[in-house]
């Protein structure tokens, strides 16, 4: 009498196939996760040292270096070299002065990937990561 249904012994190896599939696509699922997660606190971190840096320009608009110097501060526990590695610009909506806007822009072009197979898919081992503020100068000043 024959058996109907599959042969159990053709489909031994099935399951393990499945498996090295599915973890394969998990482990790269986890780990595009976690590349995302240290981008998006490294984002957060620029943010803040550039907020940091827009409330002292809001007081002292036109100290340059001093505004450099406290977003330079604020980054040094995340970045291993702020001062080299990032890119602080800072500008004005007309001038520094009472009521104006000061703007602080902080560039980190050289966010490094954990993950090879998502370098591989963006072309590159690094990412660019840009954080803007905008604040409103507080101290009056002469304007020409």
């Amino acid at each position: 009498m024959e058996r109907s249904g599959r042969n159990p012994r053709n489909e031994r190896g099935q399951s393990m196939v499945e498996l090295a599939l599915t973890i394969t696509l998990l482990m790269i699922l986890l780990a595009g996760t976690i590349d995302l997660g240290r981008a998006f606190f490294t984002w957060q971190a620029l943010r803040d040292a550039a907020q940091e840096g827009a409330s002292y320009g809001t007081i002292y608009p036109t100290s340059l270096d001093l505004i450099k110097e406290h977003v330079w501060d604020n980054l040094g526990t995340i970045i291993q070299n702020p001062k080299t590695d990032v890119t602080i610009n800072i500008g004005y909506i007309d001038y520094p002065c009472l009521g104006n806007t000061i703007l602080v822009n902080v560039d980190y072009p050289h966010f490094p990937l954990t993950m090879p197979f998502l370098g591989w898919i963006l072309g590159t081992q690094t990412i660019s990561i840009h954080a803007t503020v905008n604040d409103s100068i507080l101290k009056p000043m002469t304007c020409p």
